[in-house]
């Protein structure tokens, strides 16, 4: 009886240690993609979140990546290179009256606000809108959001693209603002 009770006390505690170093072991990460259109102060958060370890401690590894624009971001979901794309709704549209079989679906407001804003080449505390009239300005892709919201203020201020004041569309995103910085256009829109 008594050999009994220390196979059992033995056993007992193979079990309890072995459930305790169990617990104590190292889960394995989730890994996510997240593609990005492009880094932003907008997306601070996010960026916290990744240096301090948030993502970690819920038990994910998030690679994130940068694909200047939301037509790239809406390629890298589509080809599998990211799980999650950080873009405006456009691309999912596009994809979607295309008849595809596999298409994003929006399911998050990252942002309460635009991120764009309108550079000029000299300090203006006087901007009106009229000003523009006969200027041309950098707006990044046709039909990207950035661009379509640009041509929606534009008009909303009396002024019509293409008439009023011309909104170049030929410069691709990522190099906007060294296009402007090299002398093309009197204004651009970046986003911050």
């Amino acid at each position: 009886m008594k050999k009994f009770k220390v196979i059992s006390l033995l056993l007992s505690a193979i079990l309890i240690f072995s459930i305790v170093l169990t617990g104590c072991g190292e889960k394995e990460l989730t890994k996510v993609t997240v593609a990005e259109v492009t880094h932003s102060v907008f997306y601070a958060p996010q960026y916290v979140a990744l240096t301090e370890g948030f993502f970690e401690k819920e038990g994910l590894k998030v690679e994130l990546i940068n694909t200047n624009g939301a037509d790239k971001t809406m390629t890298a979901l589509l080809s599998n290179q990211a799980d999650i794309g950080f873009m405006g709704p456009e691309a999912s549209v596009y994809v979607y009256n295309q008849r595809k079989e596999d298409y994003a679906v929006n399911f998050a407001q990252l942002t309460q606000r635009d991120g764009s804003f309108l550079v000029g080449r000299e300090k203006n505390d006087n901007f009106t809108f009229d000003m523009l009239n006969g200027k041309t300005i950098i707006g990044g892709r046709k039909g990207g959001m950035p661009e379509m919201t640009l041509e929606y203020v534009l008009r909303k201020h009396g002024l019509e693209p293409g008439k009023d004041v011309t909104v170049r569309t030929d410069i691709q995103f990522a190099v906007m603002a060294g296009a402007f910085k090299g002398g093309e256009g009197d204004y651009v829109l970046l986003f911050i």
